[in-house]
């Protein structure tokens, strides 16, 4: 018998080289899945929830829009009480204008000297705009407002002196004194007078204003995450019995709270597109009323309609609202979905 193997016994018999890639793919297994399963399983679960929560809305279309209608009045009242005082600061004019320095000039100024003062103010710095009156102007003007025109056309001469109206940048008391300061010590201005009563009124108002639709915001805030966070809880109860299954065979907390949110999305996404539409329609029915009223004191002036910005702002808001009212009525009743 031969001492040599054939060669087929010894590849038969020779040991089997060793996988180098063997360890990596059982570390891997042991691992569990990558991340891009991982992510499209995570994707997969919120599409499911998000069609499952459109399709039971689309159950209940009746109650679900009323609902929506509901938070939308809710949004619309602080919504549209802040678009109104919007329009209110504009109707009330110009604020640099209401702040007007009037500088009364001596006497002996001339037209020519008028003008030239006020070319000169128009220059300084915090100035906008800067108008001349004269003191024939000024006559003819106080004899038409005042009704005395008979009576100072006996006046030997016009006691009124010229005016130099200079409207500043920006309301800023301080910066308006000083301002007013500085244009005092100008050659031929006799006075300078600055009025800021109107202003304050007017920024006290506002203030009470913002006050009152801040104050009111919350309120309506607070009553829409009760209205939702009551919806969600119907809901929830509902599906009591298939939440307690789900949770029965290793359902996780935030598997069961899914669904929920995504439908308290919804519904304060609904309620945003509703609450715009409101909004703009309003506006625009109130609109036609205050052109006319507008007219009669020979005013252009017209309702501003809801910027996109705040449009967007509203929908966001209250997609958030509907979110955290979900969230809130889940986390208070999770506890209480433990099968038994």
């Amino acid at each position: 018998m031969s001492a040599t193997r054939s060669p087929k016994v010894s590849e038969r018999v020779a040991p089997k080289a060793a996988d180098p890639q063997a360890p990596k793919k059982k570390r891997d297994e042991d691992d569990g899945p990558d991340f891009a399963t991982l992510f499209r399983a995570w994707v997969e679960s919120h599409r499911a929830s998000l069609l499952d929560s459109l399709r039971r809305l689309g159950k209940q279309p009746i109650g679900s829009f009323f609902t929506c209608m509901v938070m939308a009045v809710a949004l619309s009242l602080p919504m549209g009480l802040s678009l109104l005082l919007n329009n209110v600061e504009r109707l009330g004019g110009s604020w640099q204008r209401a702040a007007q320095i009037s500088l009364y000039l001596q006497l002996d100024a001339s037209p020519t000297e008028g003008e030239a003062l006020r070319e000169q103010i128009k220059g300084i710095p915090g100035v906008a705009e800067a108008e001349y009156v004269g003191r024939d102007q000024a006559l003819e003007e106080f004899q038409q407002q005042s009704g005395l025109g008979d009576a100072l056309k006996e006046l030997p001469e016009n006691p009124l002196p010229g005016v130099v109206l200079v409207t500043p940048n920006e309301v800023d008391k301080p910066a308006l004194e000083a301002l007013r300061q500085k244009l005092s010590e100008l050659p031929k201005v006799q006075l300078a007078q600055l009025d800021l009563v109107w202003v304050e009124r007017l920024a006290a108002i506002l203030k009470l204003g913002d006050r009152f639709v801040f104050g009111l915001t919350v309120l309506l805030v607070s009553a829409l995450l009760l209205v939702i966070g009551n919806t969600i809880r119907l809901h929830i109860e509902n599906r009591r019995t298939e939440i307690e299954v789900i949770k029965l065979v290793g359902g996780t907390d935030s598997y069961v709270r899914r669904p929920f949110l995504y439908m308290g999305a919804l519904y304060g996404l609904g309620a945003g597109v509703l609450s715009w539409g409101v909004l703009a329609f309003g506006l625009d029915w109130l609109n036609d009323a205050v052109v006319g009223l507008a007219g009669l004191y020979g005013s252009d002036f017209a309702l501003a309609g809801v910027p996109v910005a705040d449009g967007l702002s509203l929908l966001l808001g209250a997609l958030l609202l509907g979110y955290i009212g979900a969230w809130i009525a889940v986390a208070r009743h999770l506890r209480e979905l433990a099968p038994k």
